[in-house]
């Protein structure tokens, strides 16, 4: 099959830095299984697409995409950046963090390229209530609030280099449906 240089230049227009396998179908018009695994694997061998791993691929060298990008869709289901890298970035963790980590219904580790990915499993009735999630790029990303909250439903007894303010994290445990954690901001010395 030849895949004309209109369907590659509307590939190049999607502005998405990633593609599964399925996305490649659909954009390049292949039905048949069979032909597109061929045609997939001539527009890597003359370097049109990049492939990151199985079933992934991108239009950009791996290396000059955003690794919290590839990790989310590397993980091909709902996820958001959550918990050590949401918290380390936003300075309330100083502890140096190897790892990506996301939130996600599947626990899972492994690692693109050299970036570290980790993903939590949460229950699906709280990984989906979009309290404190926002659209960062091609991602989701917790608030630092909710990136608190979600530590703590991981781990109640995580310990915070910098203060909190407690009284968001609660209403986001309320408004998420975590159990509460009392211990952590019923001493107004702790807020």
């Amino acid at each position: 099959m030849n895949i004309s240089g209109k369907r590659i230049a509307l590939l190049a227009s999607t502005q998405q830095p990633v593609f599964h396998t399925d996305d490649l179908a659909v954009l390049l018009g292949v039905r048949n299984a069979n032909t597109l695994r061929v045609a997939l694997h001539r527009l890597v061998r003359d370097h049109i697409l990049h492939r990151i791993h199985r079933g992934l691929f991108s239009i950009l060298p791996p290396e000059k995409i955003d690794p919290v990008i590839l990790g989310s869709a590397s993980l091909h289901r709902f996820c958001y950046l959550t918990t050590e890298s949401v918290l380390r970035e936003e300075g309330y963790i100083l502890q140096s963090i190897d790892a990506l980590t996301f939130a996600s219904d599947v626990s899972r580790k492994f690692t693109v390229g050299s970036q570290h990915v980790f993903s939590r499993r949460m229950h699906a009735r709280f990984l989906h209530n979009q309290e404190g999630i926002r659209r960062s790029g091609h991602v989701l990303k917790a608030t630092p609030e909710r990136a608190i909250a979600d530590m703590l439903y991981f781990d109640p007894w995580y310990h915070f280099d910098r203060p909190v303010d407690w009284n968001r994290v609660r209403d986001i445990q309320k408004a998420v449906g975590y159990p509460l954690t009392p211990h952590r901001y019923a001493d107004p010395a702790r807020a």
